[in-house]
């Protein structure tokens, strides 16, 4: 009996332990983790989708409140301004939507008048050689200059051509686009100058 106790207690202390110390690593790396992430996923996308710009759209991104989801929590929206003689003339920002596998995470750049300056797609898990091609210039460029009304497939009144064999995948990138123009208004009544 005694040893069960002694191997119970043992135990405790252990995880007990083991969680304080990853409670406090995750909390004193949480600041490293957030800035790798902008330096080598978010920089180079938000790169291919401003250009012209004089800031450092890194350094001067907002956080904005863009709701709240269904729970009660907050939805925040990361923008990154450029901007030319101290004014914003264009935003980008990320926007996740299901693909075949799992989540795509694009980043879309969006002028004031609300099109589409390009797209870039940050991560996703989709098939090699079928949905995995969403990454090609050949069908993100096809979203510049695009809007809302336009930035859907043909049979639905767009101007976005499928991927052949990748139906899901081109599905999700255009999903994530749309959600991210549907935030566009909210996001120019906060950042744009009038």
């Amino acid at each position: 009996m005694r040893d069960l106790i002694k191997m119970i207690v043992v135990l405790t202390v252990i995880c007990t332990t083991s969680g304080v110390v990853l409670s406090y690593v995750n909390q004193a790396t949480k600041e490293p983790r957030e800035y790798q992430y902008i330096k080598f996923v978010q920089e180079p996308s938000i790169k291919a989708v401003l250009s012209g710009y004089e800031n450092d759209p890194v350094k001067d991104r907002m956080q904005l409140a863009m709701g709240e989801d269904q729970e009660g929590r907050t939805i925040e929206t990361t923008v990154f301004p450029a901007k030319k003689d101290g004014k914003t003339f264009e935003v980008a920002y990320s926007s996740t939507a299901k693909g075949y596998h799992d989540l795509i995470e694009v980043m879309v750049g969006v002028r004031a008048d609300g099109k589409l300056t390009g797209i870039s797609i940050m991560t996703h898990t989709e098939t090699p050689g079928l949905g995995a091609r969403i990454v090609e210039s050949q069908f993100t460029d096809q979203f510049k200059g695009l809007d809302l009304e336009t930035a859907k497939l043909p049979a639905e009144g767009g101007k976005v051509d499928a991927l052949s064999g990748a139906t899901f995948s081109t599905v999700g990138v255009i999903n994530a686009v749309d959600t991210a123009l549907e935030r566009f208004p909210q996001i120019k009544k906060e950042v744009f100058q009038p």
